[in-house]
């Protein structure tokens, strides 16, 4: 995988350690954010840095200053001669005792980089059995506490399809396992209100932002008449959903085409809105 920053310091992923105590492994008391960078340009940067401080705030956490971190992806990048990357920086409770309770060390942080993912042009979905808390106390909060997802994927996974979408409690569209989610209805493109218990999405926001789209709660059985919808991610940027639960979707991409357009002009006017 090659060299990886931790704890301030570049190190081989031989040499990289991590406490066997460390809260994050042992309660997945931890957040993170996975980047894309391009040609060296790391895309949404400010954003994914801002979002990372209010998850990290929400679990009590306190991650390194915007510019200890921007410094830190840049020299990962170069130590493995990568100008084209998948980033994740990751914040973990640190040391802690075996227990809930959280010790008195500081926060371990690791940023590391690989090449990126290669998504398909579109995708399938699959309707998870088990509902979203919107209501948690960690909801829409980006925590490496992903054993939810891991189950729901490989659900999918078995049912053909690529992500799985989750509703929430109260019986809406919520999210994928590591995507946001819009959907064509009528004339309009809609995604769900962060109320709904979803991430607030990168990519996403951009799109809101641009109003290519609108924020209105989805009831989760109208996915059975949905002909047009799209996944969002940094990684993934915008993939057209080809079926839901088996179901071919006869709708055209137009409007999953308009919001790649819109982010390709971010990606070449302004990478880091």
């Amino acid at each position: 995988m090659g060299d990886v920053w931790v704890n301030g310091e570049l190190l081989t992923e031989e040499d990289a350690r991590i406490s066997p105590f460390d809260h994050g492994l042992l309660t997945g008391d931890g957040v993170f954010e996975t980047l894309l960078a391009r040609g060296g340009v790391v895309f949404g940067a400010r954003r994914h840095l801002e979002r990372l401080a209010r998850s990290a705030a929400i679990l009590g956490l306190s991650v390194p200053p915007h510019g200890v971190l921007r410094e830190a992806m840049g020299d990962v990048m170069k130590a493995n001669g990568r100008t084209d990357a998948r980033l994740r920086i990751t914040v973990t409770g640190g040391p802690s005792p075996l227990g809930s309770d959280r010790g008195t060390a500081p926060p371990t942080v690791i940023v590391a980089a690989v090449e990126p993912t290669i998504w398909p042009p579109t995708t399938a979905v699959a309707v998870a059995p088990w509902p979203r808390n919107e209501r948690g106390a960690v909801a829409g909060a980006k925590t490496i506490s992903y054993a939810e997802n891991v189950v729901a994927l490989a659900w999918a996974r078995e049912r053909r399809a690529g992500e799985a979408l989750f509703a929430n409690i109260a019986g809406n569209l919520c999210e994928g396992t590591g995507s946001n989610v819009f959907v064509g209805i009528g004339d309009r493109l809609v995604t769900p209100p962060l109320s709904s218990g979803c991430l607030a999405g990168v990519v996403r926001g951009l799109l809101l932002e641009g109003g290519v789209a609108v924020e209105e709660d989805v009831p989760i059985n109208a996915l059975a008449a949905i002909e047009e919808a799209f996944l969002t991610s940094s990684t993934r940027e915008v993939q057209p959903i080809d079926r839901i639960d088996g179901r071919p979707l006869t709708g055209t991409f137009a409007k999953a085409d308009a919001a790649q357009d819109l982010l390709a002009s971010h990606w070449k006017n302004s990478p880091d809105p």
